[in-house]
């Protein structure tokens, strides 16, 4: 095979180096069948030298690739894996299903406040952010203001800022868009509820995480939505057959780089699964990418949205976590035939403002602030997670289980059901740690891994780590 062929109509050097054109050639090709399962590819070696670029960049490429799934390396050579692409069940596939009647009159917003102390889950290192370097942001983006920021502003957001964070996706997690399929909203709660009354009408069935996000669960009953919990094992969301037909879903929620709150990761097998399942009852996908800023255990997998060109895909994201709660900045990246719609819609109901922020958001994202402060945190919250683990197997290493570890900014625990975690977490609130209850995450029917707590460790120094578990150890022995 010419495998140079395969870089034609990559973006050129200048958008993207070489290493990452022929990681997104060679996955494309992967994708779309052009190499075929356990089709075995050149030596690093020999095709650096036949696309006439650095051997380096070849290996980069093939480890990115076999860190996914999509190939693998044995005494053999490199070899593309075999990914059981799609058997969708049903019939044909549908067009994803347009906007709800709902969506067409209103909008609403959610707000969520919440209380920081020991433990809190979803609450970033405040004490770490590069405040002064954030204030000269905002004061450029002051000083370059116009009388015409002043006004209620773009109601998708700023265009700056839809271009950077575009921008971003794309390069950091693999999403297929540009900037007219970005708009920005209040937060994840504020995005979540827009896609329960822009792409749902009353009655219909969503599908959540079991235990899932509680936000997504209000948000679709807000919108008087049929839920229904489905489990999560150590691979993630794992519908069964019986659920695609029985209750096939218009919505489906998922946390795929750090499910919330057990921590497991989607697999590659499963995103494929569920994308081809999506597909084939009319369903969108509401990608909550949460925390896949702070994957720890090698790459994080590529986002669900980028693994098939017209993946019917809501991606969701924000800036709580991985800048500050209070700058209450999220976005949603919608399929690009949804795009106008959206945008029209949005232009009735949704609220507008805060357009000097939004400039400066812009501003450091291009600047190359936010992905130094990313890397920064990275290593304090890789830290702090180790501190964690440590003192939860030397306190309540004979009891408890610890569920996920590879991502984010908590640890789950599980502890026996004669436990009563809702008790625990009560009298440990008294004390100043917020220990959350697992059973309250239970989307439906309790699982095996619905007893227990979700503890946040961002914003618990190394050095205060051992305390502070000690002291929630003895509440939980005590019960």
């Amino acid at each position: 095979m010419d495998y140079s062929l395969l870089l034609q109509g990559e973006p050129e050097q200048g958008a993207m180096s070489r290493q990452q054109r022929l990681y997104t050639a060679l996955r494309a090709a992967i994708l779309q069948g052009t190499l075929a399962a356990d089709t075995r590819l050149p030596a690093s070696r020999l095709l650096a030298q036949e696309l006439g670029i650095a051997r380096n960049s070849v290996i980069y490429a093939y480890e990115q690739l076999i860190a996914e799934g999509f190939l693998h390396a044995d005494r053999r050579g490199t070899r593309v894996a075999t990914l059981k692409m799609a058997s969708a069940i049903g019939a044909s596939a549908q067009p994803p299903q347009g906007l709800s009647r709902r969506g067409r009159a209103f909008a609403t917003p959610f707000a969520d406040v919440d209380t920081v102390q020991a433990f809190t889950p979803g609450v970033p290192s405040l004490a770490d952010f590069p405040i002064a370097r954030w204030q000269r942001c905002v004061a450029q983006s002051w000083q370059k203001v116009t009388p015409e920021k002043l006004a209620y502003g773009h109601s998708a957001g700023e265009p700056q800022l839809r271009e950077a964070i575009a921008a971003h996706l794309r390069a950091g997690r693999g999403v297929v868009c540009d900037a007219s399929q970005v708009f920005i909203t209040d937060g994840t709660q504020n995005s979540l509820d827009l896609c329960a009354k822009l792409f749902a009408d009353v009655g219909d069935i969503a599908w959540i995480e079991n235990p899932g996000y509680g936000g997504a669960a209000n948000a679709f009953a807000t919108a008087q939505l049929q839920i229904k919990g489905i489990p999560v094992d150590l691979d993630g969301l794992a519908p069964q057959e019986s659920d695609w037909q029985q209750h096939p879903p218009k919505l489906i929620y998922t946390t795929p780089s750090h499910q919330y709150p057990l921590g497991s990761v989607l697999s590659l097998a499963r995103r494929l699964q569920l994308l081809a399942n999506a597909k084939a009852v009319g369903a969108l996908i509401i990608e909550d990418d949460y925390d896949s800023e702070f994957r720890r255990s090698g790459p994080p997998l590529p986002a669900i949205q980028g693994l098939a060109a017209d993946a019917p895909v809501i991606y969701l994201g924000t800036f709580s976590k991985s800048l500050f709660p209070a700058l209450r900045t999220g976005f949603i990246v919608v399929p690009r035939a949804l795009a106008d719609s959206v945008a029209t819609m949005l232009a009735q109901c949704h609220p507008r403002g805060r357009q000097v922020e939004q400039i400066a958001l812009a501003q450091f994202l291009h600047s190359g602030e936010f992905a130094s402060h990313l890397r920064k945190m990275r290593r304090l919250y890789a830290a702090r997670r180790d501190a964690m683990q440590d003192a939860l197997h030397t306190h309540l290493g004979d009891i408890a289980t610890l569920y996920g570890g590879a991502s984010g900014m908590h640890l789950s625990i599980g502890i026996p059901s004669d436990f009563c975690d809702q008790r625990i977490s009560d009298t440990a609130l008294a004390q100043g740690l917020v220990a959350r209850p697992l059973s309250a995450y239970v989307i439906g029917t309790p699982t095996p891994h619905s007893n227990g707590f979700i503890l946040g460790y961002a914003q618990v120094p190394c050095e205060a780590m051992d305390a502070k578990i000690a002291q929630l150890a003895r509440l939980i022995r005590m019960a």
